[in-house]
């Protein structure tokens, strides 16, 4: 029947916690100092606020066996998700060892812009353009810029004579260092959603014909 935990102030090195069957209803500032708690039950008690409970134990960076269930906290939406994110220590929660598939789900509901970024690969590689190539991307809505060759290069028609310059020293500097401008390579960069890819299981139990991932591709010298 305990109710009170301001007893517990001084039990700073406690690695294994057992409250459970008890009457609690707030543990606020009872807890966090508990730095070296590895093991804590709290389930079968009065824990009505998940956000103050939580917040209670997010200092607690040890701790790895949580079991709340039995409170009314427990009865909120996504309850399972918010601590699975909130506490990322814990590894057995309510007496069922926490996946990763529920780690990815807490973050994608929880940190849904973290989510995108780690659930987002790119495949990156250079593009080698000639001389006087359009630099310019469909997604952007200004206009493409024309590079503009040297001097030297003005009378020359043929292609093959252009390349023949990149062997030659140049007399001007400013003519070389224009020329490794121009010639740089594209950079050009793909990324897919893997949230929308199916797994090789969900690949095996699926009949129906798996439907074409979208790709973002961003070039840019």
């Amino acid at each position: 029947q305990i109710q009170d935990l301001t007893f517990l102030s001084k039990n700073y090195c406690l690695t294994e916690l057992y409250l459970n069957n008890n009457e609690l209803t707030d543990i606020s500032g009872a807890l966090k100092h508990l730095c070296a708690l590895q093991i804590l039950l709290l389930h079968n008690n009065q824990l009505k606020k998940l956000g103050k409970t939580v917040k209670e134990l997010k200092g607690i960076i040890s701790l790895q066996t949580l079991n709340l269930f039995h409170n009314p906290l427990a009865q909120d939406p996504d309850y399972r998700l918010y601590v699975i994110y909130f506490l990322p220590s814990v590894q057995l929660l309510d007496r069922k060892s926490v996946t990763q598939r529920e780690r990815e789900s807490a973050l994608h509901l929880y940190n849904r812009e973290r989510s995108c970024a780690v659930q987002s690969i790119a495949f990156g590689r250079r593009v080698n353009t000639p001389l006087g190539a359009t630099v310019g991307s469909s997604r952007c809505s200004q206009p493409a810029r024309r590079l503009m060759m040297p001097s030297v290069w003005k009378h020359s028609d043929n292609a093959h004579l252009l390349c023949s310059f990149c062997r030659v020293p140049f007399e001007n500097p400013e003519d070389a260092v224009l020329l490794r401008a121009m010639t740089r390579s594209l950079m050009e960069f793909s990324s897919v959603d893997w949230n929308k890819v199916a797994t090789c299981q969900e690949r095996r139990l699926e009949n129906k014909a798996e439907a074409a991932h979208e790709k973002l591709t961003v070039q840019f010298r």
